[in-house]
């Protein structure tokens, strides 16, 4: 029996008791209740090192669960700091990314238009030439018409070059 189910037993012995006629006093076994609160008494030291244990385990308890909580806590804050510090990374690569790309699309434009200045210039160089060729070519019309237009003159022979190949195979022609 625990010391609270004993304690009720002895008020019950003591409410049960025969009342004393014309007092408010009643008739109750010495021996029997004095008995049973020795044994409460004796019983109590063990029921109160029991609450003392209880009480310690649960300051114990108490405890341990603030540790756990302020470290649940803790790690929660560490892994929200992390994911905050990866996501501005994250926006810092694509920042970063971003500008790379600009600058490629920026430099490649810029090739382009280089490219097509120098297409421009080499297509205008050969222009010149062509019209070069064309008004030799034209000249050289002209002189034959002008020829066959006069009565035919011996003609000088002009031995022409043959092309000569180079050193590496070329064959160089040489322009009026």
């Amino acid at each position: 029996m625990d010391l609270m189910d004993e304690l009720d037993q002895v008020i019950e012995k003591i409410r049960g008791a025969k009342p004393v006629p014309l007092s408010a006093s009643a008739m109750i076994n010495k021996q029997e209740i004095l008995d049973h609160l020795e044994s409460i008494k004796q019983s109590a030291p063990e029921e109160l090192k029991q609450a003392r244990w209880v009480m310690r385990d649960r300051e114990e308890v108490l405890q341990s669960t603030q540790r756990q909580s302020e470290k649940m806590l803790a790690d929660a804050q560490a892994e929200r700091d992390r994911l905050v510090a990866k996501t501005e990374i994250v926006a810092a690569a694509n920042a970063e990314a971003d500008k790379i790309i600009d600058d490629a699309k920026s430099r490649a434009r810029e090739i382009r238009m280089e490219a097509e200045d120098y297409v421009d210039a080499k297509l205008a160089s050969f222009e010149v030439v062509l019209q070069k060729t064309l008004s030799a070519v034209e000249k050289g019309r002209e002189r034959l018409r002008g020829r066959l237009d006069l009565p035919k003159e011996p003609e000088p022979e002009v031995e022409e070059e043959q092309p000569q190949p180079t050193e590496t195979g070329n064959v160089r022609i040489r322009r009026p």
